[in-house]
């Protein structure tokens, strides 16, 4: 990619933050698209003249056009994991997403980098990872070179997996599982794929490439527990209970304003998270992988 500005659409979130900070390091200049441009000068501070605060939203057309008006490169960070009125996983994983990429193509934009998820399937029955499937589609058929980056659970010391486990397990002397606790999961460092998306935007190549970023482990769920437990210092009892009674409770769950926990979410823990090894991700790309020890090391010494 030519030296140019990158728009990074969810620039302010949990990943999207991380991106900017990347790319920074990497010496280009970045756009922060979000509907909340405050966010990015406490975030980034108001210093630095290559890190340019934008309002878009993303369901806003000429907003979007605005934001990527002269940018070399695009990044796609913007994720939804509860709808609300308007935020739909529809409206977001896949008419912003194709808004997104389709000004992008007439923009001009040499690169654009479409964050989805490990397991994406247009064919699922679970709307969320179906509505992530059709947004790599609709990404592709708007801008066929896209990139498209599916990473497993994302991790790092301030994010809402690990974060949570090791709340729950402190509070609960008893700590109900998913199932039976057999879900393989394959954790990465959320820094990890902020780099990965930085790299993939720094290689010259236009074409359409599909990277899977996972840890470099895979767990049952049942045994990710016991690692956060053992940094933590906790032995706790781990109570199997059926995905049907999940269900029932995220149902229950949904009617609260900050659900604890929704179906979306049950759904996800139903299947395994693994990357393909046939598909490339952060060893092609020459990224040292971090692991989920590394990371509950960080957080239990923050503490």
């Amino acid at each position: 990619m030519s030296v140019g500005v990158v728009t990074v659409f969810g620039g302010t979130g949990f990943l999207g933050r991380r991106v900017v900070r990347r790319l920074r390091q990497h010496g280009l200049s970045v756009r922060v698209a979000s509907r909340h441009p405050e966010r990015s000068r406490l975030l980034f501070g108001a210093d630095d003249p290559l890190l340019q605060p934008v309002e878009a939203d993303i369901h806003d057309q000429q907003a979007v056009a605005d934001a990527l008006a002269g940018a070399a490169g695009a990044v796609n960070a913007v994720s939804l994991y509860v709808e609300r009125r308007r935020d739909t996983f529809h409206s977001v994983h896949v008419e912003a997403a194709q808004r997104m990429a389709g000004e992008a193509q007439r923009a001009g934009v040499e690169r654009f980098v479409q964050v989805s998820g490990i397991g994406a399937d247009p064919a699922s029955p679970s709307l969320y990872i179906r509505k992530r499937g059709e947004g790599e589609l609709a990404v592709r058929a708007a801008f066929p070179d896209a990139v498209v980056v599916r990473p497993a659970v994302m991790c790092g010391p301030d994010d809402a997996f690990l974060t949570t486990l090791l709340e729950l397990l402190r509070r609960l002397p008893i700590y109900p599982m998913f199932g039976r606790g057999r879900t393989r999961l394959q954790p990465v460092d959320a820094d990890n794929v902020a780099e990965a998306i930085a790299r993939v935007l720094r290689r010259g190549q236009r074409q359409a490439v599909t990277y899977e970023c996972g840890g470099p482990r895979v767990y049952t769920y049942e045994e990710l527990l016991g690692v956060v437990a053992r940094h933590a210092g906790l032995t706790p009892r781990l109570l199997p209970l059926p995905f049907t009674a999940w269900h029932a409770l995220a149902r229950v769950a949904e009617l609260l304003p900050n659900p604890p926990i929704t179906r979306n979410q049950v759904e996800l823990m139903e299947v395994d998270t693994v990357v393909s090894p046939n598909v490339p991700g952060l060893h092609e790309l020459g990224i040292s992988r971090h692991s989920i020890e590394d990371i509950m090391r960080q957080m239990v010494s923050g503490q």
